[in-house]
């Protein structure tokens, strides 16, 4: 299996493979060290970085649901100058793949600081802007669901950093199509999806929502449909790179999401259950490309859409 390619480019980054552990679901890298090498690891999106220190949602914060999970836990985070200063250059001093730094703010003006910050941080590779939370107040979501705003946003950043720049979209739109490419227009060089579905589940016992915010953002292996599709049809409207993201749980999902179109993957709420999955089928993608008779994933990238 030496001759399987499983390396990959993400905004001119090479990439040793496709697979990225996703934001919120990895905190800062340091912590999953015990449990597998986190070199052997594509990318790193770091936990959701605001201007200020967030304590997130009061609890309870998370539930299950069949197929998947939900949380409501609301962007907790020490702040970008902890961020900046102390957690990716510690993650930077162990890991040498790309770093997402994974940004969000209340504002447009909080985004473009958060990511100027983040654009000064050497340890970063890519500023990965979250316009998809749907577990704050203010921002994320609320932001993320109108095209006009979306470009917006993805100017105003653009203008002002150099690193390369990914949006990151929520699902909960009628048309994430021209989201898409609203930020493409705006001038990012990648976009990720998706993030999670709004969703909610209620305690029969009391006849009130679990979550204390009685909405969450539901993610997990339920939800892989929906996403490879969503995928499929924004990798099929825009120029830029897509990174799939969405109840990823093996390598055929992995696959299936190239084939989609993506240029690589996210997992994420699949880290919450198995610490060592990323590993796990990095370490099995060759094999597996073997068994079907692929070479490299450029060779298999997008054939859906054909």
């Amino acid at each position: 299996m030496n001759n399987i390619d499983i390396s990959v480019k993400l905004c001119g980054l090479d990439m040793k493979n496709p697979v990225i552990a996703a934001s919120g679901t990895f905190n800062f890298g340091q912590e999953f060290k015990e449990f597998i090498n986190i070199n052997s690891l594509g990318g790193i999106s770091t936990k959701g970085t605001t201007l200020k220190p967030r304590p997130g949602n009061r609890l309870p914060r998370i539930c299950e649901s069949k197929g998947g999970m939900l949380n409501t836990v609301g962007l907790h985070n020490p702040g970008l100058k902890t961020v900046v200063e102390s957690e990716i250059p510690a993650l930077r001093s162990t890991y040498d793949g790309i770093i997402l730094a994974n940004v969000g703010g209340a504002s447009i003006e909080d985004y473009i600081e958060v990511s100027e910050g983040m654009d000064k941080c050497e340890g970063a590779d890519i500023i990965e802007v979250n316009i998809s939370c749907p577990n704050v107040q203010c921002g994320g979501m609320a932001f993320g669901t109108d095209p006009s705003v979306v470009e917006k946003i993805t100017r105003g950043i653009k203008d002002r950093v150099k690193k390369p720049v990914m949006m990151k979209l929520t699902p909960n739109v009628t048309d994430i199509v021209s989201v898409a490419k609203a930020c493409e227009e705006g001038g990012a060089d990648a976009v990720s999806l998706v993030n999670t579905f709004l969703a909610m589940r209620i305690d029969v016992k009391t006849g009130r929502p679990i979550l204390s915010t009685g909405y969450g953002g539901l993610s997990g292996g339920g939800i892989f449909p929906i996403a490879l599709r969503m995928v499929h049809q924004v990798a099929g409207a825009v120029s830029i790179p897509v990174v799939g993201i969405g109840g990823i749980e093996s390598v055929d999902n992995i696959l299936e999401m190239i084939m989609a179109g993506a240029s690589c993957v996210q997992i994420g709420a699949a880290n919450l259950v198995d610490p060592t999955i990323c590993e796990k089928l990095v370490e099995k993608l060759p094999e597996r490309m073997d068994e079907l008779g692929y070479r490299s994933l450029d060779d298999i990238r997008g054939v859906s859409l054909k």
